[in-house]
């Protein structure tokens, strides 16, 4: 049974950040959102098991955003819960779903905070050994005034004491999931820490920090943007760089009537010769990902030696190559293909191409380009002795550095 379960909290529409998805959707630094909160949350080692409460029409939005995550992370996340009208309503669904699994602890976050560190997570965590709850927040060091009228301020607050609440809010499972419930009929609340002061349980206060900063503006991305990648107190958040991999492939015309081509049966009067189905897109393809991800190339894990791979679908080594970036913790973020031949004519089929290789690598067909072009009758593709493609794909992959 876990002893931590992470509730992250994505139901909201969010749309004062401007764009047409709601922020916890929008890419940050190559990435929605949500994808950096998850692996923030999922990634510590503490947390044992992750659930994201979400909005019922986003399955779609939800489904890139855990794309690319690494296997330890999806082990631990566990399907969705629709969220409600208000986050207070999102959060007691999310609990609820959790009572079967029954945690000892909870720590519930705001999906559009993206930039949390472990190190917050650990004061949270540790806090609870000793009280009901513990919530992150910063100690407000500004001089506070209440607006009166026309604009003009009507007098200076006292800031002894008063403090700014961020997520995690860590909890008790059972106390915090019987506080939501008692509070269901009642007022609307703004965080959970207030439910929980409301039900009488203890929650204490440990620091935060500047850069766990709820995405509101768009200054606010431009803002995670530049802290993305910051050491804490010796604890690195995760940070990503691009790597662009290429690859190149050629097979000889032979006896056939169809080539296959980005994983799509293309009618044409010969075939190629080669060990496995021949697809020069999907292995130039293959040589770009392991490229990206310095891992040497096709040849090296599947070598044509091996009567293993004797007439193999290279859809297989498409999902190998796409699999060990997961793995890695990378985001594929774009793929461009180029198939070079006088014959046959790929136009027709450039849409199925594109199809198929989102497929395989669980991307959107907005991150795939398939190009096809002649040499002019010159070399063996211009004599239509053979076909070749090359092949250029993006990666994100994680790094850490200290600044």
């Amino acid at each position: 049974m876990p002893g931590v379960a992470a509730l992250i909290v994505a139901a909201g529409r969010g749309h004062r950040v401007g764009g047409a998805l709601p922020k916890q959707y929008q890419d940050l630094a190559g990435r929605p959102v949500l994808h950096h909160t998850l692996r923030a949350l999922g990634g510590h080692p503490s947390v044992d098991l992750v659930r994201v409460a979400i909005h019922p029409d986003d399955a779609a939005l939800y489904r890139r955003s855990i794309s690319g995550l690494p296997e330890t992370i999806n082990a631990k996340l566990k399907p969705p819960v629709s969220g409600g009208a208000l986050r207070q309503e999102s959060v007691r669904h999310g609990l609820e779903s959790l009572a079967s699994f029954t945690p000892d602890f909870v720590l519930i976050h705001d999906g559009a905070r993206p930039l949390v560190s472990g190190a917050v997570i650990d004061r949270t965590l540790a806090a609870l050994a000793a009280s009901d709850g513990a919530i992150a927040a910063l100690r407000v060091t500004d001089t506070l005034k209440r607006e009166g009228e026309r604009g003009r301020v009507q007098a200076t607050l006292d800031r002894q004491g008063l403090w700014r609440a961020q997520t995690p809010q860590g909890f008790r499972f059972a106390a915090i999931l019987a506080a939501h419930r008692a509070a269901a009929e009642g007022p609307e609340l703004t965080d959970d820490a207030q439910v929980a002061e409301r039900a009488g349980l203890g929650v204490v206060l440990v620091e935060g920090e500047e850069n766990n900063l709820k995405i509101t503006t768009p200054d606010d991305f431009r803002r995670a943007e530049r802290v993305l990648g910051a050491f804490d107190e010796g604890t690195a958040m995760i940070a990503f760089e691009p790597r662009t991999g290429t690859g190149f492939d050629v097979h000889r015309f032979g006896p056939g009537d169809h080539l296959m081509l980005c994983g799509v049966r293309v009618p044409h009067d010969s075939g190629v010769l080669a060990h496995s189905d021949g697809d020069v897109g999907l292995h130039a393809l293959v040589d770009a990902i392991l490229g990206a991800l310095a891992a040497g190339d096709i040849g090296s894990h599947f070598p044509p030696s091996d009567p293993t791979w004797r007439n193999a679908d290279s859809a297989l080594f498409v999902r190998h190559a796409a699999t060990l970036a997961r793995r890695r913790g990378a985001t594929i973020s774009h793929v461009d293909v180029t198939l070079i031949c006088e014959r046959p004519k790929v136009g027709p089929h450039r849409a199925a191409m594109v199809g198929r290789l989102a497929d395989l690598l669980s991307i959107t067909a907005d991150r795939v380009s398939v190009k096809a072009t002649t040499t002019e009758q010159l070399g063996f593709t211009g004599r239509r002795e053979g076909v070749a493609a090359q092949a250029v794909a993006t990666l994100l992959v994680p790094t850490a550095h200290k600044t």
